[in-house]
């Protein structure tokens, strides 16, 4: 019996900087074992200190990556991190109708900069299209204070409570 390596798919915008997005991403599966396949969704310009340009990747292009990839490899897992946009949501929702992996979502809304990753406009699609699909949820103290419209969190069983 031959043993097959595991392939997992980010979903992500760039980083220039390198610390985080699917440059983070394809490092940490990789070391981990894990063959990594990605699909671009921004192109940012940003070091460790801001944001200076984000570039949106067309939604169809997006889809047309997705695509590619699922029709071909056999992804086992999903991960999700920068999807700014509710155009670009619209996309990654659809195709996640027809997977059957885990899907870990990293809801990327706001960079240690301070500066924003998700347009203002797309949280509610983010919310509702996205979120019910997350096997694993893994916002930051600031994104899940935006998901839920809650100034504090606390740990309180699992759930996001005031």
């Amino acid at each position: 019996m031959t043993k097959t390596t595991p392939i997992s798919l980010t979903i992500a915008g760039s980083d220039s900087g390198g610390g985080a997005g699917i440059q983070a991403d394809i490092k940490a599966m990789s070391a981990n074992g894990v063959y990594a396949a990605s699909v671009i969704t921004a192109v940012t310009a940003q070091n460790t200190r801001s944001v200076s340009a984000v570039h949106e990747i067309p939604a169809p292009i997006v889809a047309a990556q997705i695509d590619a990839v699922l029709s071909d490899l056999s992804v086992q897992s999903i991960k999700l991190g920068m999807l700014f946009s509710p155009q670009i949501i619209q996309a990654v929702a659809a195709a996640l109708c027809a997977f059957r992996g885990a899907v870990v979502v990293d809801p990327v809304m706001i960079a240690k900069s301070g500066d924003a990753l998700l347009q203002e406009d797309a949280v509610a699609s983010l919310v509702a299209d996205i979120l019910p699909r997350a096997d694993l949820l893994t916002p930051n103290l600031p994104e899940a204070q935006a998901l839920t419209g809650r100034q504090s969190v606390a740990d309180c069983g699992g759930e996001l409570v005031k």
